[in-house]
């Protein structure tokens, strides 16, 4: 029998990290490699409280039990078939999911990019059989410092040189305007606009939350103008502020959903478009498409996560434990934190330049057993498990206070 090999430190492991795999991440220097609810454990053994929740792909938690139990039992019968025959859990996912989101129609893919990158073709193949737009001349207005993705198509209306600078020439058709600037969107719809795709809460930029009555305002506007209201809740969904969607805070219905991250129970990746029937319904055979979209494993996984937001008790958590989260950072304003945007379970944290960039911060906390992540410059995002327990988050909130102050 050969013997096990020596178990490897961090260190060791980051090394081994550097020759083989290319460079499109700056992780952590710390090494995950057991996880339960809200907390992971190194390599070393070392316990970390986990406040990012890989950017609401984990909004139950590490291996919460109800989803590995569906896949388990999903692992036993049947994983994938492909889109070329029927599986017997997709109907039933889709179904749930629907009625999850108050929608008629579910298109299932795998990756937020990829929802992204359909819910586009959706609008513009909406644009041209239905509202009439001339062909190839359908265009989608779009925001400011948005995230959406990373393929070709989507850094192609980003305004993050980072994402964008070397990856060109890029994919036309895309106005971008400023984010919670209603006058600047009218301006750039016309007769040719397919459909309007923002995040209700900018995610990446920082956690920006935009005015209220803003995001009724593009609903109204869309409307007026005939073009679609494309929301992207890839990350906002599922839970994450308090409501299923975070449009449901000005009580808006989308056209078109974009879920993903969560849709997946931090388990597989899953991801969906959602939206009404006489949109989704432009699609026909051999237009679209996706091998594992739709997948048993997924729509097992999936169905899962829908029963579990079913119940409206992550949606409350979010709510109630994002008091505290607020009340807890406003504690801290003027005490490191120069300012702060909450909702729900996720907030974008602006860190007094003088104590560090983001990136230091982050380490900092690191080294205190407390994992987040940078964005721009000084800012860090907190986005915890909805699993975390009040204790565990004034934990938390504890232990930023002790890094800035010190």
């Amino acid at each position: 029998m050969t013997a096990p090999a020596p178990a490897r430190g961090s260190e060791e492991l980051i090394r081994a990290e550097e020759p083989v795999l290319a460079h499109n991440y700056h992780p952590l220097p710390v090494v995950v490699a057991r996880a339960e609810g809200a907390w992971v454990e190194d390599v070393e053994g070392r316990r970390y409280l986990d406040m990012l929740a890989g950017y609401s792909a984990l909004n139950f938690g590490h291996r919460h039990p109800a989803l590995i139990e569906a896949a388990h039992r999903q692992l036993d019968r049947l994983t994938l078939t492909s889109r070329a025959f029927h599986n017997d859990r997709l109907a039933g996912f889709a179904e749930r999911l629907a009625g999850l989101t108050g929608t008629d129609m579910v298109l299932p893919m795998n990756t937020g990019a990829e929802a992204v990158e359909s819910g586009i073709k959706v609008a513009r193949k909406w644009a041209y059989d239905v509202k009439g737009v001339p062909a190839d001349r359908a265009t989608i207005v779009v925001a400011a410092d948005n995230f959406h993705g990373r393929t070709t198509t989507i850094v192609s209306f980003s305004t993050d040189e980072t994402a964008r600078a070397g990856f060109g020439p890029f994919t036309p058709g895309f106005r971008v305007v400023p984010y919670n600037d209603l006058a600047a969107m009218e301006a750039a719809v016309d007769e040719t606009t397919a459909a309007v795709l923002i995040e209700p809460i900018q995610g990446e930029a920082g956690v920006l939350i935009p005015d209220d009555g803003y995001l009724a305002g593009v609903r109204e506007l869309t409307r007026r103008a005939g073009c679609l209201f494309v929301a992207d809740e890839i990350q906002s969904g599922l839970g994450r502020t308090g409501h299923t969607l975070a449009v449901a805070h000005e009580s808006v219905e989308p056209d078109v959903v974009l879920l993903g991250k969560a849709l997946g129970g931090g388990i597989v990746p899953v991801s969906a478009v959602v939206g009404r029937r006489d949109v989704l319904g432009v699609l026909h055979p051999g237009e679209h498409g996706s091998t594992f979209g739709g997948n048993p494993l997924a729509a097992a996984v999936g169905t899962a996560v829908v029963e579990l937001l079913e119940t409206g008790e992550f949606q409350r958590r979010a709510a109630e434990l994002g008091a505290v989260l607020r009340e807890g950072l406003a504690a801290l304003v003027g005490r490191g934190v120069v300012g702060f945007r909450a909702r729900g379970l996720w907030a974008g944290v602006d860190v007094d330049p003088a104590l560090g960039t983001g990136r230091e911060i982050s380490e900092r906390l690191m080294r205190e057993g407390v994992l987040v992540k940078d964005t721009h410059g000084s800012t860090i995002r907190l986005a915890p498990p909805l699993t975390v327990t009040g204790e565990e988050l004034r934990g938390a909130l504890g232990t930023l206070e002790k890094v800035l102050t010190s």
